[in-house]
């Protein structure tokens, strides 16, 4: 018995490319954004009068209050986009699974790594967010208090790393979609990002390190 096997394919329309489209902006923007809020908490290290120096300059020009405002749009709009290519479905999880070990390739892993890892950041962003917003400032002593307080401490050894790694597998997945990524540069380019990785997450961790232990 023949069957067509074009039956069930769909071809991708306007409307997944602007989709894409806004996936990569808002992606993006959100990367954009973690780059300058690591800057800005890793401040600590040099000192609780640094951080609170740069973020009483961000509070001065209302930085702040536009990054309450706009970046849980971005969050949320990048999730939602983002999850229309996620299945939630055990079957499709289960065809997911079953394709990335039969294909075992690099970008088949670090897709579900990215996919895996979206799923904890969405919720424990959401807090850390929500957190944020309902301070009346950004202050050192205030994310001392916090960090060392309950389990803030473990919840930002789980978030850090997650967001980093997410962030970094953003940018490699941007750059092959969309062409800045070529099979020539791709091997220089996925070195250059691993050693940033490293790099970046040992400043974040160190910064939060340094929270754990600064007196107030």
């Amino acid at each position: 018995m023949s069957v067509d096997a074009t039956m069930h394919v769909v071809r991708p329309g306007r409307r997944d490319a602007y989709l894409d489209w806004l996936q990569m902006l808002t992606g993006a923007g959100l990367v954009l954004f973690i780059a300058f809020h690591t800057l800005l908490t890793a401040s600590i290290i040099f000192g609780a009068g640094a951080l609170d120096g740069v973020a009483g300059a961000l509070e001065a020009l209302h930085l702040d209050t536009l990054a309450h405002i706009f970046v849980p749009i971005l969050f949320f709009m990048h999730f939602v986009i983002a999850a229309r290519k996620i299945p939630f479905r055990f079957e499709g999880q289960e065809a997911i699974w079953r394709n990335a070990r039969l294909l075992n390739h690099r970008d088949t892993w670090l897709w579900i790594v990215q996919a895996g890892s979206a799923m904890i950041i969405l919720v424990l962003g959401a807090i850390h967010m929500w957190t944020n917003i309902n301070d009346t400032a950004i202050l050192a002593a205030t994310s001392t208090v916090r960090v060392q307080s309950g389990g803030w401490l473990i919840f930002y050894l789980v978030l850090i790393p997650l967001v980093q790694l997410h962030v970094f597998i953003g940018v490699y997945r941007i750059g092959v979609k969309w062409g800045f990524i070529t099979d020539a540069t791709r091997p220089k380019v996925v070195k250059i990002l691993t050693i940033a990785f490293g790099c970046v997450l040992a400043i974040a961790l160190i910064a939060l390190a340094r929270y754990a232990t600064m007196t107030v």
